[in-house]
């Protein structure tokens, strides 16, 4: 789904308890002066790990397959991706036939969660300039928003869903918050119902 030429790219090996459980890849080829977009995104990603099951998982299935195999790949993979306008709106006209720029999009690989060998989850593409927009229209910094953003893509990629219902949106919401809070990060949602009762 993105291609990954002249950007810079970072992996980071992600762990439960000590434990390896996935490999995360951040790319970023609209960087932003003063944020330190690739450890954010991995502690953001770090932190999803211990309160969704199918993540936190991993590490055993790790320990079953590895062996004395030192090159053993990780249970899971996934790739975070920050852009600009332009990519971000091909992405959405693409895929969800939505022609504006969206703050965050999740493509779950085909593939289904793995009993062995190395699962590729998905794709998380951030758009910067709309990050930054949203950020400032909620005053909220843009280094919480972006780590919000990074929760909410993983999450999407694993199979919640905001708009199935309203059930559905309560329950990622919820678990958004509780993920934001071991960060030390404040309520997403509080910064966005405000701005959506008071545009102005």
């Amino acid at each position: 789904m993105m291609q990954d030429t002249h950007n810079d790219t970072l992996s980071f090996t992600l762990t439960h308890h000590g434990k390896p459980v996935g490999e995360l890849s951040v790319q970023v080829a609209e960087p932003v002066d003063g944020l330190d977009i690739p450890h954010l995104c991995m502690a953001a990603a770090q932190a999803v790990c211990p309160h969704v099951e199918v993540y936190r998982a991993a590490a055993e299935i790790y320990d079953d397959m590895k062996g004395d195999l030192l090159d053993t790949p990780l249970p899971w993979a996934l790739t975070v991706r920050l852009g600009g306008a332009a990519e971000g709106r091909d992405l959405n006209r693409e895929f969800r036939h939505k022609d504006y720029a969206t703050n965050v999009l999740s493509f779950a690989a085909d593939d289904a969660e793995p009993d062995s060998d190395a699962w590729y989850v998905g794709d998380i593409f951030i758009c910067v300039p709309v990050l930054l927009q949203e950020a400032a229209e909620m005053d909220t910094p843009v280094h919480a928003h972006l780590q919000h953003l990074v929760v909410h893509g993983m999450l999407h990629l694993v199979g919640y869903d905001h708009e199935l219902g309203d059930a559905e949106a309560a329950e990622m919401e919820d678990l958004e918050r509780t993920i934001l809070a071991d960060l030390g990060l404040p309520d997403p949602y509080v910064a966005h119902d405000k701005l959506m009762k008071d545009p102005n």
